[in-house]
Order: C-alpha cells, then structure tokens, then sequence
C-alpha cells in the first residue's frame, strides 16, 4: 500500500516537473534579454560549471570525494531532523552512516543537496563576516560553479546505477523529487547571478505550475465527459 502511495505522489509530481522545466526556459530567456551580454559573475559561475565538466571528461572521477560528501549529506539532514548519526565509513566502493532514523527527505538529500557548494557558501559568508566587501568574488562564484557540476555530473551517473535510497521510496517519486529540487536551485543561481530577481521567478514559478496542474485537470475533465457520453450512448 505504501508503494502505491508513493506511485501516485509520484504521479502527482510530474506535471511540476513539466512547471519548473517550463518556467527554467522563461527565466533563461528573460536573463538573457535582460542582461544583454554575461555579467562577470554569470561568466565565473559558467566557468567553474565548464571547468569541472572538462575535469569530468579528462581526468578520473574522484569518487572517494563524492562518497564522502555523500554520506555527510545524509549525516548533515538527519541532523537537521533531530537524528544522532554515526559510523561513518566511505570507500571507492562505496559507503555508509548510521542514523538513528530517516524519512525521504534524509534519503534522498545526496541527489538534491550539493554538499560541496555549501561547503563553499558557508565558508563564503564566514569570509564576509570578518571581510566586506567580500573579497575575490569571482573566484567564490567560480567555485560555487565547479562544485555545482560536481554534484549534477555524480548525481546523474550515480542515479543510472541501481540505488537503494531511490528504490527505497519508489523511481517515480524519488526522480520527480530529485528533479524538482535540483531545478528550482538552479532557479536559485539564475536570480544570484542574472539581473532576475526573486520576484521575478517566483512568478513564472507560480504561473507554469498553475498552468501544468489546470492542464491536466481538463485533459482528465475533457476525458471523463467523453467516456460519460460514451456510455450514455450505448
């Protein structure tokens, strides 16, 4: 029964995933015809983005890092939901911590948390209490890049391979999950480093989620009343 719910919230997810995809390309066109060229901080966010992207190409992956960060996302969220974790062990081939207990947002955090750009944010922001304005923007920013594509590119292979967290909580729901989280960061990055603001993709936000819930309540709604004159027919 519970894989059942599961499915249908899955299900449920999907047209926000179609929302956020479709409100991504609004704020992509509108960053673009706002800005009318790369800011500098656009510039090192796709610098640091491309760099570890060739990194990924060139070099060997540095699994035992992502393995790390890994484990530590899901130590870091169950403590944020009152869990005492411990037993921390992580290998090349893999690892694991113990949690005094879990739900889907703890299991799934490693697929949606970039633990490695929080690292960099959180080390930013010490810098700018003792350092304003904040110096070496660019370089900040680069590295908020470098390590967001850390996360996308081990998250994409890691999600092609059979994983017990998503088989946990069902593929249908932990993907849309997955992807809606990982979408609206990206949002998130749009209005830091473009002259979006906020607002501004909240209400594309808003007005595609609207716009994919209420069109599939009419292609349901169009449904029912075909199959009812069907009936009403025979």
């Amino acid at each position: 029964m519970a894989n059942f719910l599961r499915l249908l919230m899955g299900l449920a997810l999907l047209p926000a995933c179609w929302g956020v995809s479709r409100a991504f390309l609004d704020a992509l066109l509108a960053a673009a015809g706002a800005t009318g060229g790369l800011s500098v901080e656009a510039l090192s966010l796709l610098g640091g983005i491309a760099a570890f992207a060739l990194a990924w190409m060139a070099l060997s992956h540095p699994v035992r890092t992502y393995v790390l960060g890994h484990e530590l996302t899901h130590a870091l969220w169950g403590l944020f939901f009152g869990a005492r974790p411990s037993d921390l062990k992580v290998s090349a081939n893999g690892g694991s911590v113990k949690l005094s207990k879990s739900n889907f947002v703890i299991t799934l955090a490693p697929y949606f948390f970039p633990f490695y750009t929080f690292v960099v944010i959180v080390c930013a922001l010490v810098t700018y209490a003792f350092l304003r304005p904040l110096p070496f923007l660019p370089l900040w920013i680069f590295l908020i890049g470098f390590t967001w594509a850390f996360h996308v590119l081990f998250t994409l292979e890691t999600l092609m391979q059979r994983q017990p967290d998503v088989k946990l909580y069902g593929r249908v729901f932990s993907w849309a999950f997955i992807f809606l989280v990982n979408v609206v960061i990206v949002l998130a990055w749009l209005a830091a480093a473009t002259p979006l603001t906020f607002s501004d993709l909240c209400g594309m936000l808003a007005h595609r989620l609207v716009s994919a819930y209420v069109g599939v309540g009419m292609f349901f709604l169009r449904g029912g009343i075909w199959i009812y004159h069907a009936c009403t027919r025979t």
